[in-house]
This record gives C-alpha cells, sequence and structure tokens, in this order.
C-alpha cells in the first residue's frame, strides 16, 4: 500500500558500507560491485527498480574505488576531462535515452575512462533503454549487468528497525511486520514511513505503535 503524502527526506543521507544491509535481494549485486577491480572492460552496469538500493550501492562502490557520483543529467553541464581522472558513477543513464548530446556525453567519457572504472546505474539493461547513438549502445551491451531486486521482508526490517534507531525511537515488533507487509518495497516508503509516523506521534503526543500505524493507514486510505 502507499502512503499518499509527500515528504522532505533528510539531506544528509547515509550511503556508507555499513549502513547497507545485504539479504538475498542484493548480495549478488554487492558482490559484483565490490569485485569491481576485475570488471570485463572495467565498467558495470548495475541495474534495479526505484527504491532498491543503486543509489547507495553506487556510493558504496565510490568509496571503495575513490569515484565521483554523477547524473547522467549533468553530463552535459560537466567537465568531462576532468571527470574522467578518476573512476565514475553514472547515475539514472537510462533517463538520457533519446538526447542527443547526452547520449554523445556518456559515450565520450566512457571513452575517456579507458576502461578505469565506470559505474552505471538503470532501471533496466542497456538493449531496453532506447539509446539512440549505436556506438553507445554497443559499449553498455558489453558491460556487465549486476541486479538489484527489491528489498525483501527481511531487508525491509532491518532497514526500517534502523531508521527508527536513527530517530532515537523504540517500536514494538509488530509495527515492523505490520508495515512491512502493507507499504511498498523500496527504501524510500521505508523512509517516509518513518519519518510520518515519527512527526504523527509527536504532534498526538503518542508513542509510535501499531496502533499509530493503523490510524495512518485509515488516514492515507481516506484520501
Amino acid at each position: 500500500m502507499t502512503l499518499q503524502l509527500a515528504f522532505d527526506l533528510p539531506s544528509g543521507e547515509a550511503f556508507r558500507r555499513a549502513d547497507f544491509f545485504v539479504s538475498a535481494a542484493n548480495a549478488q549485486a554487492l558482490a559484483a560491485v565490490e569485485a569491481w577491480r576485475d570488471w570485463p572492460g572495467g565498467k558495470l552496469v548495475l541495474i534495479g527498480p526505484e527504491g532498491a538500493g543503486k543509489t547507495h550501492l553506487a556510493h558504496v562502490w565510490a568509496e571503495m574505488a575513490g569515484a565521483e557520483v554523477i547524473s547522467a543529467a549533468k553530463l552535459l553541464e560537466t567537465d568531462l576531462h576532468h571527470l574522467a581522472q578518476r573512476p565514475v558513477a553514472v547515475e539514472n543513464a537510462d533517463r538520457i535515452a533519446g538526447d542527443r548530446e547526452a547520449e554523445v556525453a556518456l559515450f565520450h567519457l566512457h571513452n575517456l575512462l579507458a576502461g578505469r572504472g565506470l559505474l552505471v546505474t538503470a532501471s533496466s539493461p542497456p538493449r531496453d533503454w532506447g539509446l539512440g547513438l549505436p556506438d553507445l549502445l554497443s559499449r553498455m551491451q558489453a558491460a556487465g549487468v549486476a541486479q538489484l531486486d527489491p528489498p525483501d521482508d527481511m531487508l525491509l526490517s532491518a532497514v526500517l528497525i534502523k531508521l527508527f534507531a536513527d530517530r532515537q525511537i523504540v517500536v514494538p515488533p509488530n509495527l515492523i511486520g505490520y508495515l512491512v507487509s502493507r507499504m511498498d518495497r523500496s527504501f524510500a516508503a521505508a523512509r517516509e514511513w518513518v519519518k510520518f509516523l515519527d512527526a504523527r506521534a509527536l504532534a498526538l503526543g503518542r508513542p509510535v505503535t501499531r496502533a499509530l500505524a493503523a490510524e495512518v493507514l485509515d488516514l492515507t486510505d481516506g484520501r
């Protein structure tokens, strides 16, 4: 069930390796990223649905490899020669498909890096992006692919517990299972639920409980 409210997420989000919880949904992708020195051609395409942890894992790799993280949409505003002095993680590369100049910029960055470390994130494999530049398509299709699946119950539970703990909130065990069974399966949804329940509890002067979560569900369902 989707929480039908919009919230401002914290600006200083933690993307450290210690904050990356491992489960069956992401273990293979994490292993592929950690083996970055062995990537064929020095590049990897990391794919997965929205909220599966691509950005977090891109930053985990950036810390290991001394890499820069940049959105594909920002490539046209960037000095590519300067950027390519270190490994690079390019996020949301599939979103520039059809933008000829942006595709050319990613192609040039690929060539400037010359196999020294390029991680590209997207929601699907390169063949499905709709790229109009054949040379870029061939380069992306030559990269290895690692896939992140939507968070499973174990992973979502661990993330929720940590998010509550970060706010110094101790919650009853039955709340976590209740949320996991009803929320969208993404880290973004977990952050939204924790933030909203915290704010709601403070406003009402009540603890964060399963009963409060049920009331929030009733509230959002009625919108």
